[in-house]
């Protein structure tokens, strides 16, 4: 694993975002993408691979879906735990929160309903990590992919996303076989983001919503 996006980085970053941006973290809703593309869909197994401070897999659980939420970092999962339970045991008891690494760690083949990832940062090749995310949906299940598109320029902040984060939605869907998926959707969409420091941009989302053929 790459030293920048070991397990020790991604616990120091969520201790710092936690520790200076606790209300920001605890009332920051689902990714937008998710709420447009899986608000659709019948509830039933959802993966949330990279669930961070656990809003995506929160607003899964609270529309009826059992939600496997993985992150790397433990202060993440212990933060989206604590925020999940204050909303009550109906909420509770539909995720299982699991601490791996989304680089190596494996999940159960044509197992979920919903597979869905957004931002990820891959230690290695991101390739290898949708294959693997892939062959976690069931038939007839859906993969979604959310990722920076590599054309947007440095936030206000002076912010980028790395390379191993950014892809176009066209070159995720280049990686999965025609004959066992169908596209749904594939584009770049605009999304308003703040900065930690306030500041507003318009970022660019590469969406990828994919069905595996029954």
């Amino acid at each position: 694993m790459s030293e920048e996006f070991s397990k020790a980085y991604w616990e120091q970053r969520w201790e710092q975002v936690c520790r200076d941006h606790a209300a920001a973290v605890h009332g920051r809703g689902p990714n937008p993408q998710l709420v447009v593309e899986a608000g659709d869909l019948a509830p039933g197994t959802a993966l949330d691979a990279g669930c961070g401070h656990g809003a995506d897999a929160i607003w899964l659980a609270s529309r009826g879906w059992r939600v496997t939420a993985v992150d790397i970092a433990t202060t993440a999962l212990r933060r989206a735990h604590e925020h999940a339970e204050t909303l009550g045991a109906d909420i509770t008891s539909r995720i299982d929160w699991v601490q791996a690494d989304l680089t190596t760690w494996a999940p159960a083949e044509e197992h979920f309903d919903l597979v869905s990832t957004h931002y990820v940062h891959p230690a290695a090749a991101p390739e290898a990590l949708l294959r693997r995310l892939a062959a976690a949906v069931a038939p007839g299940g859906t993969l979604l992919v959310v990722g920076h598109h590599p054309a947007d320029p440095p936030t206000t902040d002076g912010h980028a996303p790395p390379h191993e984060a950014c892809f176009t939605a066209e070159e995720a869907a280049a990686g999965l076989d025609p004959d066992r998926w169908a596209i749904v959707v594939a584009e770049s969409r605009p999304r308003q983001a703040t900065g930690p420091h306030g500041h507003e941009s318009t970022l660019h989302d590469s969406v990828l919503r994919a069905r595996k053929r029954p």
